[in-house]
């Protein structure tokens, strides 16, 4: 097996972020919650898992994180509902804020100093 044609069982997944490869029950299991918890931030559409064939809902990674912060704010007291709109504004301006640096750093470099 190489790093240019993995094979196995992940194909090649293990550093994607975004594959669906955990089981409800093991990513509670890693968030120490419940799954009534995790089917409650897919219920106020926080985060969509993915559905194995048969019909299995599937974790990944970032999913993981998103769920785990999520879970910090329900612990300390914030009704799960505000919890996942709070979660979706952080990723929405954490995004804005990479957007922004990256139209920053392209104007920087399209326009020439004056050093002069």
């Amino acid at each position: 097996m190489t790093a240019e044609n993995p094979t196995g069982p992940l194909g090649g997944h293990l550093d994607d972020d975004d594959f669906p490869a955990y089981t409800m029950g093991r990513a509670a299991e890693m968030l120490g919650t419940t799954q009534g918890f995790l089917r409650a931030i897919g219920e106020a559409r926080l985060i969509t898992p993915l559905r194995s064939e048969g019909g299995h809902r599937r974790y990944s990674r970032y999913q993981l994180r998103i769920a785990a912060r999520a879970r910090e704010l329900v612990d300390q007291g914030t009704p799960i509902e505000a919890a996942c709109r709070i979660v979706i504004l952080e990723d929405q301006l954490e995004e804005a804020q990479r957007i922004n640096a990256e139209h920053r750093r392209a104007a920087e470099s399209a326009s020439p100093t004056a050093a002069a």
